[in-house]
């Protein structure tokens, strides 16, 4: 198995808007800036916090570049969708207007960075990420287009938006990942810090759930009808059907068209309890009997279960793939173009997807037809693993852009797995990885911003 295409951070960008993008290892961030939300589902736009339309004007200079009024006004309404869309009071405080403030100074910063080190994003892989968001969304490039023009967004500044973060990952990457080693040794200690730490308040699930709304007037036949309609999603996910692909089918959640119902690896003091009972005495893969909320009916799988945060088992997935690499004679775009047409010669039954990796793929594992084998969550960069994550078995996801090229990935097969000892230690060495990536991350983005000269002009409206 070629280990180049093996995940190298887990970081996310603290310094950018939430924006849906799957491509590009482009991942939402959280409230505190450094860590993954435990979803992807977030809105294509937010208009800003509604009140009389302020006339722009500068509220700070980063070295030479102005930052707005109304592009600190945009991302606070992004802010406060999200917000609100987590269940939190979403409220434009003083204190979050800072700090969305801060985040745009920083960003700033990196973009000039990149910039003058000679990072460069062509428009090939912006194509590639806008048609991942449209894909995410279900929508097309056309579609998602017009929905931004609905909300109050061009295009155009869209696809920038895009192009900025695709800037900062790239340098990210350049800056720190290649930097961080993880040692046995450190690999030893972490498993020490854990073995006084196994008990109920270190379990950690990652549960993906299928939700049958009740409404809040139901009659009782309602209710028993809504009730036979999740027993029998329940019968087809123990009869071996794609759980995601049920999730987007059939959940009233509104956001599971986008997740596939998944609700993110975090603590068990963090989902309801009733979850918690439900999947406590489940191993890694199985369904929960179909449980009762006042949201309505929920079937759950348990897609991860740590104690420690150590996983004993989780689903593995089984994939190939043909890697073309960019540089002065393949362009992104051309790369594209070439990988979609494989796509179709392959779904035409023209040309053999094993014999294409062969004869075309730069990637370790071209010999042995593209073939990757088994490989557990975190294993893979994440632009890689998110585009997995939202395949069912079979399918062939369109050409998509990561650091180490533009890539045509097919998923095999799922299955659960219980990890060996040395499996383990694998998942804690990134674990501990992605720990020393998130200080690095830190440490790094403190020097840049100290670094950089500042000027408050007025303060944001």
């Amino acid at each position: 198995m070629n280990h180049r295409l093996f995940r190298t951070t887990l970081l996310s960008l603290a310094a950018l808007a939430a924006l849906s993008v799957s491509a590009q290892g482009l991942r939402p961030a959280s409230p505190s800036g450094t860590g993954l939300t435990g979803s992807s589902s977030v809105p294509l736009t937010a208009r800003a916090p509604e009140g009389p339309r302020q006339a722009d004007f500068i509220v700070a200079v980063v070295n030479s570049e102005p930052v707005t009024n109304n592009e600190v006004r945009a991302r606070v309404g992004r802010a406060l969708q999200q917000m609100s869309q987590q269940g939190e009071a979403a409220n434009p405080t003083p204190e979050l207007v800072r700090q969305v403030l801060e985040r745009l100074i920083v960003e700033k910063a990196q973009l000039q960075m990149a910039r003058e080190s000679g990072v460069k994003v062509d428009d090939a892989a912006v194509d590639a990420a806008e048609e991942n968001v449209a894909r995410q969304n279900q929508l097309s490039v056309a579609e998602l287009r017009r929905r931004l023009v609905q909300d109050g967004m061009v295009p155009t500044q869209f696809r920038e938006e895009l192009r900025n973060q695709i800037l900062i990952t790239r340098l990210r990457d350049r800056e720190l990942d290649s930097r961080q080693r993880v040692s046995d040794a450190d690999v030893d200690q972490y498993l020490r810090d854990q073995q006084g730490n196994a008990n109920a308040s270190s379990l950690e699930l990652n549960l993906g759930m299928v939700l049958v709304e009740v409404p809040e007037n139901a009659t009782p036949e309602q209710i028993a009808t809504l009730q036979a309609k999740a027993e029998k999603v329940r019968e087809r996910a123990l009869a071996g059907e794609d759980f995601a692909a049920l999730a987007r089918a059939l959940s009233d959640a509104p956001d599971h068209t986008k997740n596939s119902g998944v609700l993110g690896l975090r603590s068990a003091d963090r989902y309801p309890e009733l979850f918690v009972s439900a999947a406590q005495g489940l191993d890694t893969g199985a369904i929960s009997p179909v449980i009762r909320s006042g949201a309505g009916f929920h079937v759950l799988k348990v897609l991860d279960k740590r104690q420690g945060g150590v996983a004993t088992a989780v689903v593995q997935q089984h994939s190939r793939h043909i890697l073309l690499r960019t540089g002065p004679r393949l362009t992104e775009a051309a790369a594209l173009e070439r990988l979609n047409d494989f796509k179709k010669r392959i779904q035409n039954k023209q040309a053999d997807f094993a014999q294409l990796a062969k004869e075309n793929s730069a990637d370790g594992s071209a010999a042995q037809g593209g073939d990757l084998g088994w490989a557990s969550p975190g294993q893979f960069v994440p632009e890689f693993e998110e585009v997995l994550n939202n395949l069912t078995p079979g399918q062939i996801a369109p050409p998509f852009v990561s650091r180490f090229g533009v890539h045509l990935v097919q998923l095999l097969e799922r299955r659960t797995a219980t990890l060996s000892q040395r499996e383990q230690r694998e998942m804690v060495r990134g674990l501990v990885r992605e720990k020393k990536l998130d200080e690095a991350y830190a440490r790094w983005i403190d020097e840049l911003r100290s670094r950089a000269y500042v000027e408050y002009r007025e303060s944001p409206q």
